[in-house]
């Protein structure tokens, strides 16, 4: 099977994480008689640095013209720090999701039994958690009206939703639970906020009309942030909206041990794009200390995507065998560390074996 992949390497480690993704994919190719081929494109402060615009045109035609999109990090120091700056480097991946409609991101979190001792919280709470974050991307409070006072003293975000743009992420939250625990939680804040109120109504409609065998439940985001960190084994599949969503999935990486394993996919009706969740981190660019693993993890949730299910089981399966072994980057492996390059080729190799 032929796909062509668009790649944006980002900003920060992007570049370096994603040649590892690619390394891997190119094993998948050679072991499973696939070919892949891979465009690149500018997003983000690498964009802007050469077009003045952190979403050039020609990335949206890329994108567009292939079957999938791989992307890596964006953010940079010089328009992060600067609150002046009229163009940010963010503006671009929000503007791609609005492009292609991306409505929902998807982000699985499980803890991985050889890091459980290594991770911030203790065994007990997080051994055995395995959920997934169902996301609304194209909505919400951040891609709301926002509005600044002449004199730069007062300022405010409209969070605005409606009920089509809840419904479609809902349906996907809800047909993941019927092939998981089929339990899903709606987090929310519907005791302060309109819009979380009609976020609970239309998800429990939608739940007695089609999605009655699921156990549904409710957490006002507080709560949920707080039950993530003492029993995130709780949770199986998790609905939430674009700001809480953004929050909560960050925070679930301390149970899988570092952010530098969570791999994520944002799809709409007709695209899809796979990344890692974590940032640019531009003080360890060039360093060969990123971690490559959530964005080779977001490769083989490509992987699925294509249905190619026995490719995507072998990178995770190979993942898996790299992180029971020690191999790993300073987050995962301080005690004896490879670089990005070593865990990315060693992945690679378990899987032409």
């Amino acid at each position: 099977m032929h796909k062509n992949i668009a790649v944006l390497a980002g900003d920060g480690i992007g570049p370096e994480v994603i040649a590892e993704a690619i390394k891997v994919l190119q094993a998948i190719e050679k072991k499973y008689n696939h070919s892949f081929s891979f465009e690149q494109a500018l997003m983000g402060a690498a964009a802007i640095d050469a077009t003045g615009n952190p979403l050039p045109e020609e990335t949206i035609k890329t994108c567009t013209s292939n079957d999938a999109i791989l992307f890596g990090a964006i953010g940079d120091p010089k328009y992060d720090n600067n609150p002046d700056a009229k163009v940010r480097p963010e503006q671009g991946l929000l503007a791609l999701r609005k492009a292609l409609n991306l409505y929902c991101n998807v982000r699985p979190v499980a803890a991985y039994d050889a890091l459980i001792d290594k991770a911030p919280l203790k065994r007990e709470r997080i051994e055995g958690a395995d959920l997934v974050i169902y996301r609304e991307l194209t909505g919400g409070i951040y891609f709301g009206e926002k509005r600044e006072s002449e004199n730069g003293d007062v300022a405010s975000d409209l969070c605005k939703y409606s009920k089509e743009e809840i419904i479609r992420v809902a349906h996907l939250a809800f047909k993941a639970a019927t092939k998981r625990n089929n339990k899903l939680t709606l987090v929310d804040k519907a005791n302060v906020l309109a819009s979380s109120r009609l976020w609970r109504s239309t998800v429990t409609e939608l739940h007695q009309k089609h999605y009655s065998t699921v156990d549904l439940d409710y957490l006002f985001v507080d709560n949920a942030a707080m039950q993530l960190i003492l029993n995130p084994s709780q949770f199986d599949v998790i609905l939430t909206g674009n700001l809480f969503g953004d929050i909560i999935s960050d925070e679930a990486s301390v149970i899988g041990g570092s952010i530098g394993l969570l791999a994520s996919a944002s799809v709409g009706d007709k695209y899809a794009l796979f990344e890692p969740i974590h940032g640019s981190f531009p003080q360890g660019a060039g360093k060969g200390i990123a971690n490559p693993i959530a964005t080779i993890l977001s490769a083989a949730m490509m992987l699925e995507h294509f249905d190619m299910h026995v490719e995507a089981k072998a990178i995770q399966s190979a993942v898996n065998n790299t992180i029971n072994n020690s191999i790993g980057t300073p987050d995962i492996s301080p005690e004896k560390s490879y670089t990005t390059t070593e865990v990315g080729s060693h992945i690679s190799k378990l899987i032409l074996q």
